[in-house]
């Protein structure tokens, strides 16, 4: 029989206590440097272009993209064309744990503060910026750039295809599937 004192006891429950925590102790995320640094080697290294999207959690458009992109229907041509990497930016108040740091300061950069989520960059394998997710609108004589999040208009999807055309190999038949699977978020 075990003899167990009161001492033991209290170390026995010590150590299960810290194996407990260990175990459910969340991984801090990943740097928005060290997202990019991966994305742009995988990318150079498969031949595609990077795709990035910041996005939060309680973002509904945001999981709408996340949808549309993996949709089974046009999966593939994002995978065949595009690095996908998700940075994670204004989370709600007692989630802030969630963001990549550097990730704001890099949404900063590419003038994405303001614009709303989901905001998108496109580059190339050499880290050269080719586009982001704002169109040109002229509202009240004024041009503006207006961000499309997640495409779901006509005018949003248009400047998405046209987007996708500039900047990848899919032909006409592809690009008609994406524009048919993202006007379905009207």
């Amino acid at each position: 029989m075990i003899n167990l004192t009161l001492k033991n006891i209290f170390l026995l429950s010590a150590l299960m206590f810290i194996s407990i925590t260990a175990a459910f102790a969340q991984k801090a995320p990943s740097s928005a440097e060290e997202i990019m640094k991966e994305a742009f080697a995988s990318a150079k290294k498969q031949n595609k272009k990077v795709l990035v999207m910041f996005h939060a959690s309680w973002c509904g458009w945001c999981h709408k993209m996340d949808t549309s992109l993996n949709d089974a229907s046009v999966k593939r041509f994002f995978d065949d064309n595009f690095i996908i990497r998700h940075l994670v930016v204004f989370e709600s108040k007692g989630k802030e744990n969630l963001e990549n740091p550097g990730a704001l300061e890099m949404l900063i950069k590419y003038e994405g503060k303001d614009q709303g989520i989901p905001f998108w960059l496109f580059f190339d394998e050499d880290e050269n910026f080719l586009a982001d997710s704002r169109m040109k609108e002229t509202v009240n004589g004024v041009e503006k750039l207006q961000n499309t999040g997640c495409p779901a208009s006509k005018k949003e999807v248009d400047y998405f295809i046209g987007v996708l055309k500039k900047n990848t190999e899919l032909k006409e038949d592809q690009l008609e599937k994406i524009r048919a699977r993202f006007r379905r978020n009207e």
